[in-house]
């Protein structure tokens, strides 16, 4: 109680978790290095760098939490980070007045970290009020977050079953494809459908999640086609794509085919029937494993070369070769690492991903903290 009495609320960043004894915490606000807090409870749900409001109390020769933790979504953590800031700047003549009257009391050290406690205390309701209005505003979100393709179409799967006409044969269709740059064959029955031009990103809302498949060499994959014993089927994941896409099959086999059956299905449709249905035997978790983590070394590294929005549009490598440029980076790995967590819970794939190699490859392995 006595340490509570001294204690203010302020905003910290986790690291270095271990389950059921401890995490570390970074004070954003009053800044210093991380410090070893010891929680049990806590430390089963923190994902590293999460962000937290929270006190936190010396008891003995222990850091502890004192009463609850305020978790905060990634978006809403940088824009009470910038209230604060703004908040400090606005408040430094009177921070400085109150060192300036402690300093005779309780020297010059102990001054300067009294009036920043100072500081941060008489702001700390912002985060109280910050993480109450954005737990509203996303309890009346929906489930399914808006997901959409580079181009911006809304996923929407499409498929266009397209039967034989009279006299085609599978060799027909075959000879067909594989004359045009547009199909990319995958085996004996299936040709990914590829885009032979950069295409077009279209801006979308901040909260829109974009869908892309992409080949070993970074083309762009528009949809699939599947040769059936007596049909072919072109599947797309926009009306959009499913429209040109019927289009330039019309116009490499004309008559060969039939008029297409066409049906589409949401991505919400699509959760609902997954949930209803029986679960799969599970693929071997080690090759499952293996498989996800590959896919993820490949991604990142082609990541690293490529623009990044939260980066001014500039690659990871590029942005690295400044001091604020690896202060950015530092903060954008920060936050893939902590999506990336928050959505391992039911992957154990994910759960052991290791984040480490990307902070070693861009030369900031003193910013993981």
């Amino acid at each position: 109680m006595a340490a509570l009495r001294n204690s203010t609320m302020s905003f910290y960043e986790v690291s270095g978790i271990v389950p059921g004894e401890s995490f570390r915490a970074r004070d954003l606000a009053r800044g210093g290095e991380p410090v070893l807090i010891s929680e049990q409870s806590a430390t089963r749900s923190l994902k590293p760098w999460d962000r937290i409001a929270a006190r936190v109390v010396q008891v003995g020769s222990k850091m502890q939490i004192g009463g609850g933790v305020l978790l905060y979504e990634t978006g809403i953590a940088e824009t009470c980070i910038e209230a604060l800031h703004e908040l400090r700047k606005r408040s430094k003549p009177e921070q400085r007045k109150f060192s300036k009257a402690m300093r005779p009391v309780v020297g010059d050290t102990a001054a300067a970290e009294l009036g920043s406690t100072e500081t941060v205390r008489a702001t700390s309701p912002i985060f109280t009020t910050f993480w109450l209005v954005d737990l509203i505003e996303r309890a009346g979100r929906p489930e399914i977050p808006d997901l959409r393709n580079v181009e911006g179409d809304e996923l929407l799967l499409c498929q266009a079953r397209y039967p034989f006409a009279a006299g085609t044969t599978c060799d027909h269709i075959q000879t067909a494809l594989d004359a045009r740059r547009e199909f990319r064959r995958v085996d004996t029955t299936f040709w990914n459908w590829v885009s032979l031009e950069k295409p077009v990103a279209h801006a979308s809302s901040p909260e829109a999640l974009t869908y892309e498949t992409r080949l070993d060499d970074d083309t762009l994959v528009l949809g699939g086609v599947e040769l059936q014993s007596n049909a072919l089927v072109l599947v797309a994941n926009s009306q959009r794509r499913c429209d040109l896409g019927c289009a330039l099959l019309f116009g490499i086999l004309g008559e060969r085919l039939k008029k297409p059956w066409l049906t589409t299905e949401t991505v919400d449709r699509l959760i609902a029937s997954a949930r209803a249905e029986p679960q799969q035997p599970a693929t071997p978790e080690e090759e499952s494993c293996a498989i996800v983590h590959d896919y993820l070394d490949r991604h990142y590294r082609d990541v690293l070369d490529q623009p990044v929005p939260m980066l001014g549009g500039k690659s990871p490598r590029a942005a690295v070769r400044t001091a604020s440029g690896r202060i950015k980076v530092a903060g954008w790995l920060k936050m893939m690492e902590n999506t990336t967590a928050k959505s391992a819970e039911h992957n154990s794939a994910l759960a052991i991903y290791d984040f480490g190699w990307l902070w070693n490859e861009l030369g900031i392995d003193e910013l993981r903290r």
